[in-house]
């Protein structure tokens, strides 16, 4: 049955609730029952250009680019104190429309989002360098020149979130772009919308001026006119590789910044002296959190051979006490998967891991019981080698594999032979060799011993190779949103 929400679920155009223009409705469903919990307008191609046009009128026009840094910090902090007050909200549409379990939705999905907007306002907007002069220089045969320099918001942004993280992922794009003064349209995955719409929400009560944020929903036609309109001038996007280029080449065209946050196949290194308790909650965690559907989750376990067998035999044993089930228990330790389609394509990689030659020594079924709802058992691979498909392959699923190695360099080699490079972890008693390795791995972040660098807001979060373009969270994030200006003065 569709849930009435206390938010509005309507397009949020120019400052403005709207149903839109199409008659198209879209249901959004609850992947642990598959109940409609909502059902949101399908924006059109006219509204997505009425939400751009909005947006393009807001910054060439409007107040916002033109506030103090100080002021748009105000606006932030307003926004921030009602997120905080409707965490409760915020929590029980994340586990609705996202599947996640509560803790997964209390914290990550939404507490360290609205933590990284109020660290914006209070911390990083104050310190930030937003006009710097330039010491008179002497220029041969130009003279004495002097000047400044100023950091300017870059435009029009078009925010494209991935489904897995629906309020996070549009809280690390919409909240540089708000306060370096840009304006924007966000267009949720059309499988998780809520919780954009409901920022839409949150934007109106702040008082943010008509246009600076419009929210439309919409498939790969609205996607498409985002990243090829002349008058948006950046993309950011998060999501599959695949669509990560596609977004590239027809942003292209217009010669737009872009943005990219994609996939990943992340290596947790274990060597022999390495604290084996918290490198086998690492590798639980990397199969199991929010059912394995993060990015930068790590899901290749490199360990050294002496701790092979009782490594694989301890996340075995601790994956069998995992419950699955519907995120609403609290007995519920691993919720659904997003889609059946999205299940689907985790079975194939995991029949086609059995096919390759590696043994699955945990689970990886339907769970019996569970008629309704997109569940899947975790599983883990052993016998693995890295050239095989389940090593190279981002699941987006609850499926880890197991690969042993004698040496440091072949362990880094391992880990560095992958297409992607967004995060990875180093397990050792000797700290100061870990951090060599860490050096070693071309990875956007790397976590030693356990180091919670993932969701801290002073910290960079990006990837290399085929894991995207351009850095998020804090100063790094905001400084994507900025233009960098030269003034020279004659000197007098």
């Amino acid at each position: 049955m569709t849930t009435a929400y206390s938010f509005s679920s309507r397009l949020y155009i120019d400052g403005r609730w709207t149903e839109g223009s199409s008659d198209v409705r879209v249901a959004v469903r609850n992947p642990a029952t598959e109940e409609t919990i909502a059902d949101v307008p399908q924006a059109s191609l006219a509204d997505v250009r009425r939400a751009i046009t909005a947006a393009r009128r807001a910054f060439d026009e409007g107040p916002w680019p033109r506030m103090k840094p100080a002021e748009r910090a105000a606006v932030l902090l307003r926004m921030a104190a009602d997120m905080e007050r409707r965490l409760p909200e915020l929590v029980a549409v994340n586990m609705a429309e996202a599947g996640s379990v509560r803790w997964v939705a209390e914290s990550i999905q939404t507490s360290v989002p609205v933590a990284h907007l109020r660290d914006m306002a209070e911390r990083v907007i104050p310190a930030f360098a937003w006009e710097r002069p330039v010491d008179p220089t002497i220029t041969p045969g130009a003279g004495i020149s002097q000047g400044q320099l100023r950091r300017e918001a870059f435009g029009v942004c078009a925010l494209i979130p991935a489904y897995n993280f629906p309020f996070f992922l549009s809280m690390m794009k919409l909240i540089p772009a708000l306060a370096s003064g840009c304006t924007a349209v966000l267009k949720p995955a059309p499988a998780t919308p809520l919780e954009s719409l409901l920022i839409g929400d949150f934007a109106d009560a702040a008082g943010l001026p008509p246009g600076v944020l419009n929210v439309v929903t919409g498939d790969a036609e609205a996607g498409h006119e985002l990243t090829t309109n002349p008058m948006v001038d950046l993309v950011s996007f998060t999501g599959s590789d695949a669509v990560g280029r596609m977004v590239y080449t027809q942003a292209a065209g217009s010669m737009k910044k872009v943005v990219l946050e994609l996939g990943g196949k992340s290596a947790s290194i274990v060597r022999a002296d390495a604290d084996l308790d918290g490198a086998v909650r690492s590798a639980l965690a990397g199969i199991t959190v929010h059912a394995g559907q993060g990015c930068s989750l790590l899901t290749r376990t490199i360990v050294h051979e002496s701790l092979h067998d009782e490594l694989v035999e301890r996340i075995r044993a601790d994956l069998a006490r995992v419950t699955v089930g519907d995120p609403a228990r609290e007995s519920t330790t691993m919720g659904p998967l997003i889609s059946a389609a999205q299940r689907d394509k985790v079975e194939k990689l995991i029949r086609t891991g059995e096919e390759e030659g590696a043994q699955l020594v945990s689970r990886g079924g339907r769970p019996a019981g569970l008629d309704k709802g997109y569940f899947l058992e975790p599983a883990l691979f052993t016998g693995v080698d890295n050239s095989m498909t389940i090593a190279q392959t981002e699941f987006f699923g609850p499926v880890g594999v197991v690969i042993p190695f004698r040496t440091d360099d072949e362990a880094v080699r391992i880990a560095n032979d992958s297409p992607y490079g967004l995060s990875g972890a180093v397990w050792s008693a000797d700290t100061a060799s870990a951090y060599e390795i860490a050096t070693r791995i071309r990875t956007g972040s790397v976590s030693i011993n356990g180091g919670g660098g993932g969701v801290n807001p002073r910290m960079a979060f990006g990837g290399y190779k085929q894991s995207g373009l351009g850095r998020e969270w804090g100063e790094f994030g905001l400084d994507e949103y900025l233009q960098t200006k030269s003034i020279s003065l004659a000197a007098r």
